[in-house]
């Protein structure tokens, strides 16, 4: 590790530490810089896939959110999001099975994010309660295609709305988790 990327790790994990500790401004900052490097970090890895980068980022941001719980303050950050985005991208990519859509190998940093039952029921919660507060134009669209694995055509066809209403939906509806997510709701 670099002393530059020393420096982001301890600056990154200072602000969700101080995040945890409920400082909601330096949870938000956190939240802004994290996504910046995951943007880079999916950036990399989907040079064929460039349209999924975006939802990966926000995927990963309210999957780093739903288990903030389960981060240990004494252990790299890097290491606990790295695994959160790694596990994110191999979800998006047996969705689209499209695996030589990858530059870099998955297993370039060790390590795997594990979870109980009832960490994934509280977490299964929050993106509840989070989607709820969404119209129905940006929620059903997320939940029918991130979450329960439906192509666009399926979900266009099961809501009644066009592809690209769905595409739009899902992307503005990571917009708005995101912002739910930053203010705290």
């Amino acid at each position: 590790m670099t002393i530059h990327s020393h420096m982001k790790e301890e600056h990154l994990r200072e602000l969700m530490v101080r995040g945890l500790g409920g400082d909601q401004a330096a949870y938000a900052a956190f939240l802004k810089e994290l996504s910046t490097h995951l943007r880079a970090f999916f950036r990399r890895r989907l040079v064929r896939l460039p349209d999924e980068v975006e939802d990966l980022v926000q995927e990963t941001l309210l999957a780093v959110h739903n288990q903030r719980h389960t981060y240990e303050r004494d252990q790299p950050l890097t290491a606990w999001v790295h695994a959160i985005a790694r596990y994110k991208l191999i979800d998006m990519l047996r969705r689209r099975a499209n695996h030589e859509a990858l530059n870099d190998p998955l297993d370039d940093e060790p390590g795997v994010l594990a979870h109980s039952d009832t960490e994934a029921v509280d977490a299964q919660r929050d993106v509840a309660r989070l989607l709820e507060q969404l119209p129905d134009r940006h929620r059903l669209p997320i939940l029918y295609v991130k979450l329960n694995g439906l192509s666009v055509a399926e979900a266009a066809h099961a809501t009644g709305m066009s592809e690209s209403a769905i595409k739009i939906g899902v992307h503005r509806g990571f917009k708005a988790l995101a912002a739910l997510i930053r203010s705290g709701k």
